[in-house]
């Protein structure tokens, strides 16, 4: 049993559509995970129900010793941050200090311990310089980093990120990269659903990849962005890095682009001699 557990969950919206079905998944502290599939394959409300944002209809989820069933939200999300989609859902205060504070205050921390967290994840998050500002002086893509911030600052164990890339470029998703790296450093567990197979490729050790409301595949990326079966089901394609060295009939399930490089280079130099 892992620090967080889904034991045979599923989840029923109103009206009975059911959402995920049968899902059993274990993690363990300090790991850091993506949630893979197609939209409708269950990925947001499987980790909703990691943090007691919903309730399973059948089953249970375990936060540690916890059932989330006999604790409410609230007390769940001590434990479990999640940081929306769409950073408007969260944002509600005029200065970011404040937003970012907002979750600590709530938790009835002191003011010493309150400013240090916000100063660490306004740190960490690269907003420091902004902190007076309104949060809608910002772009959409660097408002996503204030609601990161506001999960940080509240120092949970557990930090789910749903789609951190949608809408970065290359420096909000390096930004990113640095912000997962310093969160796994400070022992957190990483729960992160996207759709962008070369983030994902580059940045986690395992994959939970779903399709038709259930888990389909959970291990290594170089073994499920290689299982073209299990793709098919989950209509998704491998990283654009591995799709080339298959066209260039490259052998070895390559995902990185420093090994695509290496495989090329040697092939290069087997071909000259």
């Amino acid at each position: 049993m892992g620090f967080i557990s889904l034991k045979n969950v599923s989840y029923d919206y109103p009206g009975g559509f059911r959402a995920v079905d049968s899902v059993t998944v274990n993690i363990d502290r300090g790991e850091n995970i993506a949630v893979l599939g197609q939209n409708g394959a269950g990925k947001t409300t499987l980790v909703k129900l990691c943090n007691r944002l919903l309730c399973p209809t059948e089953g249970d989820v375990f936060i540690g010793e916890k059932n989330t069933r006999d604790h409410t939200t609230a007390e769940i999300s001590r434990i479990v941050g999640y940081v929306f989609q769409n950073p408007d859902d969260q944002i509600f205060h005029a200065a970011i200090e404040k937003e970012v504070g907002f979750g600590p205050k709530m938790m009835k921390l002191p003011d010493g311990q309150i400013k240090r967290q916000v100063d660490n994840a306004l740190e960490i998050t690269g907003l420091s310089h902004e902190r007076k500002e309104n949060p809608y002086n910002l772009p959409l893509a660097r408002r996503k980093f204030i609601t990161i911030a506001a999960v940080i600052a509240m120092n949970t164990e557990v930090i789910i990120l749903d789609e951190p890339t949608a809408g970065q470029d290359m420096a909000g998703i390096r930004l990113l990269q640095t912000i997962i790296k310093t969160l796994l450093d400070q022992g957190k567990t990483l729960i992160t659903i996207s759709h962008d197979m070369e983030f994902v490729a580059e940045n986690f050790p395992r994959l939970i990849l779903m399709a038709d409301k259930r888990v389909i595949e959970d291990g290594k990326p170089e073994n499920i962005f290689w299982n073209f079966e299990a793709l098919k089901k989950a209509r998704l394609k491998q990283p654009y890095v591995s799709r080339i060295c298959r066209s260039l009939d490259i052998g070895g399930r390559i995902i990185h682009l420093e090994d695509a490089v290496e495989a090329v280079m040697q092939r290069a130099y087997r071909t000259k001699t």
